[in-house]
């Protein structure tokens, strides 16, 4: 038996959608739930994401945002004891940890992309490691941008990274806005990576990495993986799956 719980964004929009939902179907506390249903844009749904993790139920996302990737369509006849026809897709985080100037540790997770920025009018310098080999000795550009598959088709896409099927055990490593070597596109790596990103001139070029919308500043080294031991359930309508809305991207990435 479906027993959700429903958390929505605070805009018109979202909130119209819960009394319609609300009116016609019966709801839980978050404790007595056993599954979590998300209205909101997809910043909305990472925030959630990471806020309710530790209760280890799945997330039914309802779109009242622009693009929605992470949700689905809402329809007025919705019914909570249709999810469970819902497909499922599980995904891992990204984990980063970045050391700053003054040698603090700060840990974040990132669902779709970890980005690292330049902080100032000047570039940033960086190199890239993937464990002990190299990957590029010195990278001059406004940052660098690591992302999952299912981040993308998100800021990656924006960047001209390329589009990861779901099921392909990769990362994307991409360049934003490279100045030196101007013609680097950026590396695909496996899932098991260690990927290690050092500022090369902090004093001079501070940079700052951001865990999906989590900022630290002042950045020296970071150090950015997948923790397998993070799983997120999300679902979907059987018509609207996570792969599919990656695939329909990749045709239209190829058309263009």
């Amino acid at each position: 038996m479906i027993k959700p719980h429903i958390v929505s964004d605070k805009n018109n929009l979202s909130l119209k959608i819960k009394k319609s939902i609300e009116s016609k179907n019966d709801f839980y506390s978050l404790s007595k739930s056993n599954l979590i249903i998300v209205i909101g844009g997809d910043g909305f749904m990472l925030s959630a994401l990471k806020k309710y993790r530790n209760y280890k139920k799945p997330f039914y996302g309802i779109n009242s945002g622009n693009y929605g990737f992470l949700m689905n369509k809402f329809s007025k006849n919705f019914s909570a004891k249709n999810l469970s026809k819902c497909r499922h897709v599980t995904i891992s985080p990204l984990e980063m940890t970045v050391k700053t100037k003054s040698n603090t540790a700060k840990k974040s997770i990132a669902i779709n992309e970890v980005s690292i920025l330049r902080q100032s009018r000047q570039a940033a310098s960086l190199s890239i490691l993937n464990g002990s080999k190299t990957i590029i000795k010195k990278l001059v550009s406004d940052g660098v941008l690591v992302s999952t598959p299912a981040g993308s088709t998100a800021y990656n896409l924006s960047v001209h990274g390329p589009i990861l099927s779901l099921d392909s055990k990769k990362l994307s490593i991409s360049p934003i806005s490279a100045f030196r070597p101007r013609r680097w596109k950026g590396k695909i790596v496996g899932e098991k990576s260690r990927i290690v990103i050092k500022n090369t001139n902090p004093k001079k070029r501070p940079i700052s990495a951001v865990a999906d919308n989590i900022e630290v500043r002042n950045a020296k080294s970071i150090l950015i993986k997948i923790n397998k031991k993070i799983k997120f359930n999300l679902l979907y309508d059987s018509n609207r799956s996570l792969q599919k809305k990656i695939k329909i991207e990749q045709i239209r990435k190829e058309t263009n």
